[in-house]
């Protein structure tokens, strides 16, 4: 339970900064407004929707979410490439130049002075590990995990599970897509007349630039005093002469890498109710995602913790207030550290899905194919593989994410043997394996129920046997 509700808490406050993102541009207000509006949304559904509500409501919203994603991404790709396809545009020539997409991106991004887009910005070890840590800790997200409980047949829960990995494959293959084109069409806003010309003059910046300084998401300083937004690693040498006298760090044009989603369709100038869809599947996503791991928090603590150990004898309204009153401390904890968060959404989802991959994961799988693992093997595992992650994770983000309290730099240097804090995930995991298998062989085995149940799981009872005539 306590491995659930730290995977799910970390999760939401990704959620919860995409929801405030979303909500400050599109209402035109600041951040942490767009964010306090958006937590008391969440709050209000969750807690009057319940189980059956928040299905139902998640069915809708991910129906715009599929949507809202897929299509902008298909008009850009057409408008760059001519493909319809993103994962396939992202590989094919522009229309205007002939270029391919990722050589004209490396040349321009590379001709003002920063690393390629297609270079290894990590190792070989942590790119491996990260994947590794998306690819199990999305199968030991809490959220997903109940879901299952809302199909009434095996079949059914076989048939969801396979369409969810086809959408979720959608989703996978067309956001590389996404960041390409969005950074490209960012590069060549600024620097319209190519990397060699003139960068843009502030007062002829678009209309998007300007919606979005109203959020304090993007900001410009003008730093040289010449009234042109100009990036640090600028191959200017009158400007980097400057930088390095003054001590200037950053670019003059600061831009909170969660906006690029919802501001790609506006930087490619696409139509009004383009830029709506994206809002809306935004808005979508975020809230379907928070409200459901607010549900697998509050039944935890309700259903786990009070009426399965402390207070067993707890009346169903009082476990119906408990639930409540966990959703609501779920949502301010949150909410703080969504105006804290430890990265921008990605990373603090990333790490969610690092703390699901070491805690929940291998107790999963041991508990479908192993019948060797108990009880107390698999709670070992799995505390073993959670405070190893938290407190790695921690010792570089900074203890409960409070800027300044980390122990040492996130910077490779100072990794243990190189493993970035986002990618500690599969180490947790591994240990987890390894405790759950050491202890429960030096432990009593499982009782034969138990082990009958597990074989029940892989092979029901009567499959394959001949039928009597």
């Amino acid at each position: 339970m306590l491995c659930l509700i730290v995977a799910s808490v970390t999760y939401v406050i990704g959620q919860m900064t995409g929801v405030g993102v979303a909500f400050s541009r599109f209402l035109e207000v600041d951040a942490a407004t767009g964010l306090f509006i958006g937590a008391a949304i969440v709050f209000m559904y969750a807690v009057l929707g319940g189980m059956k509500g928040i299905t139902y409501t998640q069915v809708a919203q991910y129906c715009v979410l599929i949507l809202a994603y897929t299509i902008p991404a298909v008009f850009i790709s057409l408008q760059l490439t001519g493909n319809a396809l993103p994962p396939v545009g992202l590989f094919s020539d522009l229309e205007q130049s002939g270029t391919p997409l990722l050589v004209k991106l490396n040349e321009i991004i590379t001709e003002l002075g920063f690393a390629t887009y297609t270079g290894h910005h990590t190792d070989t070890l942590n790119m491996v590990l990260f994947t590794l840590s998306l690819m199990i800790g999305t199968a030991g997200l809490p959220h997903v995990i109940i879901r299952f409980f809302t199909v009434p047949k095996v079949s059914d829960a076989r048939w969801s599970a396979g369409w969810a990995l086809v959408f979720i494959a959608l989703l996978y293959l067309t956001a590389p897509a996404v960041g390409a084109m969005a950074r490209l069409n960012l590069v060549e806003t600024v620097y319209p007349e190519g990397a060699q010309g003139e960068p843009l003059v502030y007062e002829q910046r678009p209309e998007w630039m300007k919606n979005w300084e109203v959020t304090g998401l993007l900001a410009f300083e003008d730093k040289n005093g010449d009234g042109r937004i100009q990036f640090y690693n600028d191959k200017n040498e009158a400007f980097a002469a400057q930088a390095q006298e003054r001590g200037w760090q950053g670019s003059e044009l600061t831009v909170n890498n969660d906006i690029l989603v919802l501001a790609n369709p506006e930087i490619a100038n696409l139509p009004g109710w383009v830029i709506a869809l994206v809002a809306a599947g935004g808005l979508a996503a975020a809230l379907s995602t928070a409200a459901g791991l607010l549900l697998a928090i509050s039944s935890s603590i309700s259903h786990d913790l009070l009426k399965g150990a402390l207070t067993p004898n707890i009346s169903e309204k009082g476990e119906l207030l408990a639930a409540r009153i966990s959703m609501a401390v779920a949502i301010a904890v949150a909410t703080y550290l969504g105006l804290n968060p430890p990265g921008f959404a990605a990373q603090t989802v990333a790490l969610a899905f690092g703390l699901a991959a070491a805690s929940i994961f291998p107790a999963l799988m041991m508990g479908i194919f192993s019948k060797k693992v108990n009880n107390v093997g698999a709670v070992l595992g799995m505390l073993t593989g959670l405070i190893f992650t938290v407190v790695y994770i921690f010792i570089y983000k900074g203890w409960f994410f409070i800027p300044g309290t980390n122990q040492l730099p996130d910077t490779p240097d100072a990794w243990l043997f190189g493993i970035s804090p986002v990618s500690v995930g599969a180490i947790g995991a591994l240990l987890n394996f390894i405790v759950a298998w050491v202890v429960s062989g030096a432990t009593k085995a499982p009782p034969r129920e138990i082990q009958e149940l597990v074989e029940s799981i892989r092979v029901p009872r009567g499959a394959g046997t001949a039928v009597a005539h």
